[in-house]
């Protein structure tokens, strides 16, 4: 694992480097994707905080009553505002209502290429260090669970797994990236394999 006195400059300066977007898509490419289509944009941030030696990716359990993937493990994060200055905003607002985690507390180190999703979201990850131990605030209503995955656990391509499951009548394929009792999937699990990407080629 890469010392904590390396570790951000490292990911910072691998964020810098040229990236191909990803998307939801990617494992079944027979899909059809209609020209001219609008995507909203919106915003996640994949927020790395350390404790002692060992750096720490912080993710949510969305509330299992939510009417879009309920029960699913998320980024915090969500669709742009009006009142966003940019897309950093938008992750750092989203994250502040989420988790209770304030942009004080955020260094950020870069952003990712895009990731289109299957609900019609042209989602940006944002980077970011954590700079202190903070009191965790799920929003009520929104999130069931806040939790932290190992750095080493996401960064080890031997981690991510292809699995596939009828949708819609087909066949479809997806990453995942299992954690304990955590089945981190879809949009996620894609996002998170970009970034393992990004890293170990720097």
């Amino acid at each position: 694992m890469t010392r904590r006195v390396d570790l951000f400059p490292k990911i910072a300066a691998a964020l810098k480097r040229p990236g191909a977007p990803s998307s939801d898509y990617d494992l079944n490419r027979d899909i059809a994707l209609p020209p001219g289509r609008k995507l909203r944009p919106a915003a996640v941030l994949i927020p790395i905080i350390c404790e002692g030696d060992q750096a720490r990716v912080i993710l949510t359990k969305r509330a299992s009553a939510l009417k879009h993937h309920p029960g699913q493990i998320a980024f915090p994060g969500g669709k742009m505002d009006q009142g966003d200055r940019d897309i950093i905003a938008t992750a750092l607002r989203e994250t502040s209502e989420e988790i209770g985690l304030e942009s004080a507390n955020v260094e950020v180190l870069g952003q990712m290429p895009t990731h289109e999703t299957v609900t019609g979201f042209d989602v940006t990850p944002i980077v970011a260090r954590v700079m202190q131990p903070f009191n965790t605030t799920p929003e009520k209503g929104e999130v069931d669970e806040v939790f932290e995955v190992p750095l080493c656990h996401l960064l080890t391509p031997a981690n991510y797994l292809i699995e596939a499951r009828h949708w819609q009548g087909k066949l479809r394929s997806y990453y995942t990236v299992p954690y304990g009792p955590y089945y981190i999937w879809g949009a996620t699990a894609r996002i998170l394999r970009s970034f393992a990407d990004i890293v170990g080629r720097a």
